[in-house]
């Protein structure tokens, strides 16, 4: 007579072939033929085929992260040429309203000196004239002729009168001529230099944004290959991937028939051991439901007390409205300004290929500007000026509402609005939209900036 024991520990060892083969045939069924039974050594095979595949797997995964985060670095470069074409465009506004206006001092210097030139000309007609007059009355400027040749006292004193009178005129249209002459080389001079200097400025301008967009392209030329070989790298891991799976799944069916197999041999001794295994199952149910009684209840779990971080003023909380409420605007290098989203503009690169120019969305700069505008303050469209326009803050003190910028080399090229929680609103990139995202760390700036 069995004791207990033995009929527990005779069903552990037959229970899980007898539930794993479907069909077991009852007491006095014929058993069915054995099933192939794999060797060892083609099992040993089948692990080894899957190490080495798992293992050049691992090496493309490591080799793919590698890629990736030199596709990270090059697009957060492009980020920053884009940045800097960004500020380029301003300065060359600047330089260009700057070059207006002097045109336009220019063109009324023109005016005057024209005006000083028709009086030159003004005062030599009537100088000719004088000496016309002169010519015909016979040299009235020989004072000792004019006298002698007199009829009389009275025409003595007329003409010494009108030779004083003649004498005087002629002295101050000469020096009437010689100022306005002085005065029109004067104005020739100022608007020739205001002119050249505002031409100066623009072509510095321009030759920057010159340089920034030939930078941009580069940089642009360089992300796109790297994404090429990442996505080289991706197409190869998914490839060795496959093979794999399926080199799993050949040890798994070797596994499978050893295992039919013994469930074979389980189900032949089963044959001769149904009783013992109806025995067994009713110590089974009596064990579990006594482990059941025995079991300790599981002790509940505090849940972690949130941290409240306190609610932001009522100016900030109006700016952080204002980014909110653009969620899933399209992104679009240029574009927004104080009243909402504008159409983009062309950076000659990355922008142009996803038609940022055609689109009415937000870059990150302009995002900002349209957020804090509600509050009154007027942003520059170019995140590193940004940074420098409020009160740095540590980043651990940083609040809702702070601007938080990253840079690649001590260069600003992108920003964000922090909602608190470790979240930020921001517009990240071309063909993304407006969106919250996890405040990512590497890059940032050590100070968040505070308008308000």
């Amino acid at each position: 007579m069995p004791t207990r024991r033995n009929l527990v520990l005779g069903f552990v060892t037959t229970a899980i072939a007898g539930v794993l083969l479907a069909g077991t045939p009852g007491v006095g069924a014929a058993v069915p033929p054995p099933p192939p039974n794999p060797s060892d050594a083609d099992i040993r095979n089948g692990r080894a085929q899957v190490d080495s595949k798992a293992g050049e797997v691992g090496r493309l995964t490591n080799e793919l992260s590698r890629a990736e985060a030199r596709l990270a670095e090059l697009m957060a470069d492009v980020e920053l040429r884009r940045e800097e074409a960004m500020k380029a465009l301003v300065d060359l506004e600047a330089a260009q309203e700057a070059a207006d206006r002097a045109k336009a001092e220019a063109r009324g210097a023109r005016a005057e000196a024209d005006a000083a030139a028709k009086s030159v000309e003004d005062l030599r007609a009537k100088a000719d004239a004088f000496a016309a007059a002169t010519y015909q009355n016979g040299n009235l400027l020989d004072t000792t002729g004019a006298l002698l040749t007199a009829k009389g006292p009275q025409e003595v004193l007329d003409r010494s009168e009108m030779l004083e009178l003649i004498s005087g005129s002629q002295a101050d249209v000469l020096e009437v001529m010689r100022r306005a002459r002085t005065d029109k080389a004067n104005k020739d001079s100022m608007a020739r230099k205001a002119l050249e200097a505002a031409e100066a400025k623009q072509n510095a301008a321009e030759q920057a944004k010159r340089v920034a967009d030939a930078a941009q392209a580069i940089a642009v030329q360089a992300g796109s290959t790297q994404e090429q070989r990442a996505n080289e790298i991706e197409a190869t891991r998914v490839a060795v991937e496959k093979q794999l799976f399926e080199a799993r799944d050949h040890v798994s069916g070797l596994h499978g028939q050893r295992q039919r197999y013994e469930d074979w041999l389980a189900a032949k001794k089963r044959e001769e051991e149904e009783r013992q295994r109806r025995e067994a199952e009713e110590a089974r149910k009596a064990a579990a439901a006594a482990a059941a009684q025995n079991r300790p209840a599981a002790r509940p779990q505090t849940a972690a007390r949130p941290t409240v971080a306190p609610a932001p003023g009522r100016g900030v909380q109006t700016a952080i409205n204002r980014a909110l409420s653009q969620l899933g605007v399209i992104y679009a290098w240029g574009g927004g300004n104080g009243s909402g989203p504008t159409r983009g503009i062309r950076d000659g690169g990355v922008a142009d290929s996803f038609g940022d120019y055609r689109k009415v969305g937000f870059d990150c700069s302009g995002l900002m500007i349209y957020a804090y505008a509600g509050i009154g303050v007027n942003l520059p469209h170019y995140s590193g000026y940004q940074y420098n326009y409020g009160r740095k803050v540590p980043l651990s003190q940083m609040a809702a509402g702070d601007m938080l910028f990253w840079a690649t080399n001590g260069r600003i090229h992108h920003v964000a609005m922090y909602l608190g929680g470790g979240r930020m609103v921001e517009a990240p990139h071309s063909g993304a939209r407006v969106r919250i995202s996890p405040v990512r760390y590497g890059g940032l700036m050590p100070y968040a900036v505070r308008l308000v």
